[in-house]
């Protein structure tokens, strides 16, 4: 059993989708970032760097892993799934999935902060992180011309990438004229344990209000 440690976020989600594609046995534990619960002792415990998401594998020594890159290749190990073991192709997946992990989701976590939550509009900072965070959606459209799924076989690089491209519009950024990008997106989607997925952990039930300030305090620091 797989003990899942989450929020409703693009990291977050990889997981879930991973888990649910993969058909392995987990629990789900919620943490509440507005709470500050990636924060406590225990948690950290797990996860030393007190962010979402992490893993308990029970069937394996209580064998912990955090940060949502490694926690993919360990579960797509584990499962024997979503992972090549041509030594080529698994570097593929591998290219695709840290390409997502140094680019995609820190232009868009950076997109998201100035967007959405920081106290001045610098639009020369939302700029730069809302064009950079274009390019590499780009990136992506010239990878899938001609193909169904990233690395030609759905794999974990899918899963990853797609978790953040989904929230594209929460990002200010568009996908216009991106043609092979929206198909992929849309085949993503239908997807079921990806509609699955994205339902993992429910969020919680805060008022807007409360979200967006809760979010900026967390954002900020």
């Amino acid at each position: 059993m797989i003990d899942l440690y989450t929020s409703p976020t693009p990291n977050g989600w990889k997981i879930s989708i991973a888990l649910e594609e993969m058909e392995l046995p987990y629990n789900v534990i919620a943490i509440n970032l507005m709470a500050g619960e990636q924060k406590k002792p225990d948690y950290l415990k797990i996860c030393p760097n007190g962010r979402i998401p992490a893993i308990v594998d029970r069937d394996n020594g209580d064998f912990s892993v955090f940060e949502s890159g490694a926690i993919l290749i360990y579960l797509a190990e584990k499962s024997g799934k979503l992972m090549p073991t041509d030594v080529k192709k698994r570097s593929e997946v591998i290219q695709w999935l840290m390409f997502q992990m140094a680019g995609i989701g820190p232009m868009m976590g950076q997109a998201n902060v100035f967007f959405r939550y920081f106290p001045e509009k610098i639009e020369s900072v939302i700029s730069r992180y809302q064009n950079e965070s274009r390019r590499l959606f780009e990136v992506l459209d010239t990878r899938l011309k001609g193909r169904e799924f990233l690395c030609d076989e759905y794999s974990i690089a899918d899963i990853a990438n797609w978790s953040w491209v989904r929230t594209h519009k929460w990002s200010g950024v568009s996908i216009e004229g991106l043609d092979d990008l929206a198909v992929w997106k849309k085949r993503m989607a239908a997807r079921p344990a990806c509609e699955r997925g994205v339902k993992i952990p429910e969020p919680p039930k805060v008022s807007p209000e409360d979200f967006s300030k809760s979010a900026k305090t967390i954002l900020m620091k």
